[in-house]
């Protein structure tokens, strides 16, 4: 699936696309890779920044985030922190949530694909490749000269592709719980909607 952020009902398709991949499993990581030296690539890191603020209010046990602000995943340490994963969670479903490049009138679009995410491509990078499912931003123009568009890219742009990247899927995860919640209720009890 793939949608542009100002479409009126992006958060809502997207949660909508995102509940059935989440329903089911016991556990859930979101690997939010990027770095915030770099505008464009802080696509990631701000995700799960804003993911890690909400399960700090709201206690998940079966969610766990790799990669924000202050502890980013990047380059440098992505097969260290696929390792950890593999170490410290039994077959859970695997998010992977990156910046990308891609065509002018792409600009501003998220990307939500089954299949591994190959970071660091957009900038001829060869690291590991992570995911059951990838949630890609594409933040600005793919071509010449990559890093330097990264970093010349709007984070105004990237901060409002990484909140309602994050909104929707905060709100997955809600409904879920509620639908969980609702489905061990005795019938007479149930909430009526």
């Amino acid at each position: 699936m793939r949608q542009c952020i100002d479409d009126t009902f992006f958060v809502h398709h997207f949660k909508n696309e995102l509940k059935p991949i989440l329903f089911g499993h016991r556990e859930v990581v979101f690997v939010c890779i990027g770095t915030d030296r770099s505008a464009g690539d802080s696509y990631g890191p701000f995700v799960g920044f804003k993911l890690k603020q909400t399960f700090s209010l709201r206690k998940y046990t079966h969610v766990f985030i790799y990669g924000c602000l202050d502890y980013p995943v990047h380059a440098q340490n992505l097969a260290q922190t696929v390792e950890q994963i593999k170490e410290q969670h039994k077959n859970p479903l695997i998010i992977a949530i990156d910046a990308c490049l891609g065509a002018a009138a792409s600009i501003g679009t998220v990307v939500l694909e089954e299949g591994a995410l190959k970071p660091g491509a957009g900038v001829q990078k060869n690291l590991p490749p992570i995911g059951d499912y990838h949630i890609s931003g594409i933040v600005n123009v793919g071509g010449f000269l990559p890093i330097q568009v990264l970093q010349g890219t709007r984070l105004s742009l990237v901060y409002k592709m990484a909140n309602k990247t994050a909104d929707f899927i905060i709100r997955a995860l809600v409904e879920l719980e509620y639908e969980k919640k609702q489905a061990s209720l005795p019938s007479h009890k149930k909430r009526c909607v």
